[in-house]
């Protein structure tokens, strides 16, 4: 039926889903966990987790009940639950968070509303043991040093 005729089309990696963009339409109410390799956007109500290896979209009309996973995040709408963005977490005027954030970079636009706790991490994390046995070892070369 769809013939490719010998022309050679660009395709994109959709094999395992990079590449792809997934949409939640206003008005779609998914009870459940949401998992996408791709790009996700979300005008409706999902009443679950939220995961995606690329950039998730929460429209201005969307409400998320549970917590969101992914590297990059635009929202604009409601989300009860807790927003863990490996890179750039944009909260929009219209945006309305009850949670906690664990982001590496955060904007926040002048209306914005955001009800929880913030934690900043660098793209190089470094867990509170090491962090420990860095600090040590230099109160000793300290101590060493005096």
């Amino acid at each position: 039926m769809f013939k490719n005729n010998g022309k050679d089309n660009k395709t994109r990696s959709t094999e395992n889903g990079a590449g792809t963009i997934n949409i939640i339409g206003a008005g779609t109410i998914i009870n459940g966990d949401v998992t996408s390799n791709g790009d996700i956007r979300i005008d409706g109500t999902v009443k679950g987790t939220v995961v995606s290896k690329a950039k998730v979209v929460i429209g201005q009309s969307s409400t998320i009940d549970g917590d969101i996973e992914a590297q990059n995040a635009d929202i604009s709408g409601k989300v009860n639950g807790k927003l863990s963005v490996a890179q750039t977490l944009l909260l929009k005027n219209s945006a309305l968070i009850n949670g906690d954030i664990i982001v590496n970079k955060l904007v926040i636009e002048s209306g914005a509303e955001f009800n929880g706790k913030c934690s900043m991490l660098s793209s190089q994390r470094v867990s509170s043991r090491d962090k420990e046995k860095v600090q040590n070892a230099r109160t000793s070369e300290k101590a060493v040093e005096i």
